[in-house]
């Protein structure tokens, strides 16, 4: 997969925001990184097979202070090769890799902002469900 459509399509998902996320997304860089490091797993309690495929490093919105500037931005990654694996796994008959590609995609980049709006792992389940 082309790491430069593969870009286009996270940057397609953020774009795709509806506004009244978009229009709240502050201080935010989105980057796409091969995959997590084994420091990175490790930090995220993360053993053996399993892996990330996307991570939200920075200070929520919800515990932003009046005291919160002149910071760098927040982080959120979006990891290609545990995307790329996911999308071939949860690939519907029918439908298209770069379709299943989008939708993973997509998904990350929400629940990896929804992460930056303050929800947790368990806020985010219900939603997801």
């Amino acid at each position: 997969m082309d790491e430069e459509w593969f870009q286009e399509q996270v940057d397609e998902a953020v774009a795709g925001l509806p506004s009244e996320f978009a229009d709240r997304l502050d201080n935010v860089d989105v980057v796409v990184e091969s995959e997590p490091s084994r420091r990175v797993l490790r930090k995220m309690g993360l053993k053996g097979r399993r892996t990330l495929l996307g991570l939200y490093e920075g200070v929520p919105q919800t515990r932003r202070t009046h005291a919160y500037g002149a910071v760098l931005p927040d982080r959120i990654v979006i990891y290609r090769r545990p995307v790329l694996a996911a999308a071939a796994a949860r690939r519907r008959p029918g439908q298209g890799f770069d379709e299943a590609v989008r939708q993973v995609v997509r998904g990350t980049v929400l629940h990896e902002i929804g992460h930056h709006f303050g929800l947790s792992e368990e806020d985010m389940e219900k939603y997801e469900d």
